[in-house]
């Protein structure tokens, strides 16, 4: 029956339905620069010093040639500035620079005695928003192979350094041993890659040249913290969401814009955080328990909701658009950086998304369980992304500033977590550490962040990086989207109002 009819229920809600275009695919070209040796030959028994050692002997021979084009003509009351290849072989009194690497004596930095109360069962004390103190006591070294050296002067407290950090300082010893600094040098950005110069080496290398041709990039989501607890408060913003990115929310202009993304990117804490640690009595009796139970596990111990709520979720979103899922700190996954996939146990239903085997003829793709942190190159672009510890763990040795602020420090550092492992857990690395940038990528995101934040930065060599600080969805339900073509970055953000409001 027909409207004209009368009978409005039973016809057609839209005289012309609305037809989106297809989604364009995806350029999606990972690398594994953070997956670690499998069973065995994952070591834990290194010294977690070589590490640092390691980061000095790679990027001291970019920062002498920087600061021998910088001070090679410097000079201070007649006396030109020498280098000093060991800190330890400073003079008194005499104009030179040195590379070496920084150490923060903290007053309010974490000690061993911490872990020990957790191994203990014993309350341990709340956790630090910062390290720094306000007594003053906190101290600045400059060390190498030789040893260390306490530096002082202006320059420090201008500029926010942290553990790990690699730079060349000049300046004289004063006569109670310590280092006085007038300038430092960092190693700044890398080299930039071009887009699409790794795609195409790889596709010369395959076919003798390149003959493709490009469509224009669509856009990428990208989403963190959605921190899922498995109860009724998460499933309406989750749907939103699912909803958003799958075009099924608004009208035919939303439709039609949410179309353009072709890439979902998940970053970090898309569980909430586990039960707390029981007691000793908590313990005991839960293990009596669960010796009474046959089948199944145990509720008390383990909740398999919140996985179950993102495994559906991953597998509403997949038949429209790939995932990259990156672990973060909530996450079950191990706690030292960089942390490695999330299982493909956790995801009964999405994991047939996941890329099959090599001795499978499935064809089915686009759940890309990765590390944290993680790069690769999508559209052409290298993309560097993390889950936010290595960001949080910073900002706790400064006074101020914010997530993009150290960020752009640890670009220009050339190391994307200096701080580990000495205030953040992360892998005895022993012959190369992924953690040192080597290339500059053109995107970099860090994610569970308390607010939104954009940011281009450039380098000695026009190089151009969009840092991106990406907020909790769990708090501030917003979508960051990055046209791939033009970089321009826009936030979506989905408001749920309480019921009687």
């Amino acid at each position: 029956m027909s409207k004209a009819e009368g009978n409005l229920l039973k016809a057609a809600p839209f005289d012309e339905p609305v037809h989106l275009a297809p989604r364009g695919n995806s350029s999606y070209n990972p690398l594994h620069t953070f997956e670690l040796p499998k069973g065995g030959e994952r070591q834990y028994a290194h010294q977690f010093a070589d590490m640092y050692f390691l980061r000095l002997a790679q990027l001291k021979p970019v920062l002498e040639e920087q600061a021998e084009e910088l001070w090679k003509d410097f000079e201070l009351a007649g006396e030109k500035a020498r280098r000093v290849d060991r800190v330890l072989d400073v003079r008194q009194g005499e104009l030179c620079w040195v590379i070496g690497t920084v150490y923060m004596e903290l007053s309010m930095k974490p000690n061993i005695l911490d872990d020990l109360t957790k191994e203990h069962w014993i309350a341990a004390p709340p956790a630090r928003e910062k390290y720094i103190s306000s007594t003053g006591l906190d101290e600045m070294m400059l060390e190498d192979e030789s040893g260390r050296l306490r530096i002082t002067g202006e320059t420090i407290s201008r500029q926010s350094f942290v553990t790990g950090c690699i730079i060349a300082a000049l300046g004289t010893e004063q006569a109670d041993g310590s280092f006085n600094i007038i300038a430092t040098q960092s190693a700044d950005l890398p080299r930039q890659p071009q887009r699409w110069e790794r795609d195409d080496s790889e596709q010369a290398v395959e076919s003798g040249n390149v003959t493709s041709k490009r469509k224009t990039s669509g856009k990428v989501a990208i989403v963190s913290g959605l921190e899922i607890t498995g109860t009724a408060e998460d499933d309406v913003s989750l749907d939103l969401l699912m909803e958003y990115l799958t075009c099924e929310a608004a009208g035919p202009p939303t439709q039609t814009a949410t179309g353009k993304i072709s890439r979902l990117i998940l970053a970090g804490n898309s569980l909430s955080h586990s039960s707390p640690i029981p007691t000793r009595e908590e313990y005991a009796s839960r293990k009596i328990e669960s010796t009474r139970k046959h089948y199944g596990y145990d509720a008390s111990v383990y909740n398999a909701t919140p996985a179950e709520r993102l495994d559906q979720f991953l597998a509403d979103v997949l038949p429209h658009l790939p995932i990259t899922l990156l672990p973060g700190p909530s996450d079950p996954a191990n706690v030292a950086i960089p942390q490695q996939a999330l299982h493909p146990a956790l995801f009964p239903l999405s994991r047939q998304y996941s890329s099959p085997p090599l001795q499978s003829n499935e064809s089915r793709e686009g759940l890309d369980s990765v590390t944290n942190p993680w790069e690769g190159d999508i559209e052409g672009w290298r993309v560097l992304g993390t889950g936010g510890q290595t960001v949080d763990d910073l900002l706790k040795y400064v006074e101020e500033g914010d997530a993009l602020d150290v960020m752009d420090a640890m670009l220009r550092w050339r190391c994307i977590a200096p701080t580990a492992p000495d205030t953040l857990w992360c892998y005895p690395f022993q012959d190369d550490d992924p953690l040192l940038l080597h290339e500059c990528p053109h995107i970099y995101f860090c994610g569970n962040q308390p607010k939104f934040g954009s940011r281009v930065i450039q380098g000695p060599a026009d190089q151009k990086v969009l840092l991106l600080s990406i907020p909790k969805f769990s708090e501030t339900k917003t979508v960051v989207l990055v046209d791939m073509e033009t970089m321009k970055v826009e936030t979506v953000r989905f408001e749920v109002v309480p019921p009687g409001t």
